[in-house]
């Protein structure tokens, strides 16, 4: 039997009404936004301990992250080892990898003087709070996540897959944070986090601010060996990415080897010529210039003769942090204490907020 064609005006229409939603939802979101005073802002942000970070993670968060502390008063910053255990994990590796991450934000410049540095399994109120906000949760709302369309190919995915979501706007709203730094793919998430605050706040009374993001100004740093795609631990070669332990020896034959063209000078275009402008982003993230003033400044110069550039350039930002990192993985008494004093300060925090929360829920 012949399908039925559906006549366009219907498409049209439910074109029309999925816009009209959507721009609903925008429309009450930006009524929720409030202007934050600079001295009422609170800036809260998570990364996941997967070990030593990437060049990647360095130029386009933690470098923001010192930028953020320096800039307000309010600033706390959580490795989330609850949402690494939403993919199996070895114990062993996971306790080192945390050490690992701690001693990387602390040789990069995060300061406890300054801001909160604290590990996201020993504040309880964190798994408190997303189960309060699960029961506001609808699975559908969930399903328009990509987080599981993405992750849910591995065999046998965990339930903590499907909601960690939900958990990452606990992360937030426990802290009533006013500013997240995240990336660009994470934007979903925290459309996730702002509709769970304005639902909360409007059945049970106000108590979450909506949050506002903070973008980096940085561009995405690329793989050296598949400039298409994001420098990241997956990729299928350990040359695509310069992590932050690297030798100068590694940094000098990773980007000697990274994937270019068969045109000489140097020049910032992402479509055409994706491996030269990857380099150049880096640059201009590690020195602060422009691409076009790199390209200017450096028009004599080959593609072989800028990579030999670039690699000085990026021995130089990563060195020191090399070094601080080793050291402080010496003493793990010391990145203990640290989290402990994180860990004092947040917990006090976000007992504040859940005692608010259980009181405005019904719970004595």
């Amino acid at each position: 039997m012949a399908l039925r064609k559906v006549p366009s005006v219907f498409i049209k229409r439910s074109l029309f009404c999925r816009e009209n939603v959507w721009s609903r939802r925008m429309t009450t979101k930006r009524r929720h936004r409030e202007v934050i005073p600079e001295d009422e802002v609170r800036v809260f942000s998570g990364i996941q301990p997967t070990g030593i970070p990437h060049l990647g993670n360095y130029l386009g968060v933690i470098k923001l992250w010192v930028k953020l502390q320096e800039q307000y008063q309010d600033v706390m910053y959580s490795v989330v080892d609850l949402h690494a255990i939403t993919v199996k994990q070895d114990p062993k590796e996971l306790r080192e990898n945390i050490y690992k991450m701690v001693a990387c934000l602390l040789a990069c410049g995060i300061d406890p003087e300054k801001s909160v540095l604290f590990l996201q399994s020993q504040v309880r109120q964190h798994a408190e709070l997303c189960w309060i906000l699960s029961c506001i949760t609808t699975n559908a709302r969930l399903g328009l996540l990509p987080q599981w369309k993405e992750k849910s190919n591995t065999k046998s995915p965990s339930v903590g897959l499907y909601t960690y979501p939900i958990l990452q706007a606990a992360d937030i709203l426990l802290y009533k944070s006013t500013h997240i730094p995240i990336g660009e793919d994470q934007r979903q998430h925290l459309d996730l986090c702002e509709d769970l605050a304005i639902s909360f706040n409007n059945k049970f009374g106000k108590v979450f601010r909506v949050p506002q993001v903070l973008f980096s100004n940085t561009a995405r740093i690329k793989s050296l060996r598949f400039p298409e795609n994001k420098m990241s631990k997956s990729d299928q070669s350990s040359k695509g990415r310069i992590d932050l332990t690297d030798s100068n020896d590694d940094i000098v034959s990773k980007i000697k080897s990274a994937v270019t063209d068969f045109t000489s000078h140097i020049s910032h275009d992402k479509e055409n010529r994706p491996g030269v402008t990857n380099l150049i982003d880096i640059h201009a993230a590690c020195t602060g210039e422009t691409p076009q003033d790199i390209c200017e400044t450096y028009s004599s110069l080959t593609t072989a003769e800028y990579k030999m550039l670039l690699a000085d350039i990026v021995i130089s930002e990563i060195q020191p942090i090399r070094e601080r990192i080793l050291w402080l993985l010496s003493d793990k008494s010391h990145l203990q204490n640290v989290l402990y004093q994180g860990q004092e300060v947040a917990s006090v925090i976000a007992e504040d907020t859940l005692k608010d929360v259980k009181k405005l829920i019904g719970f004595i």
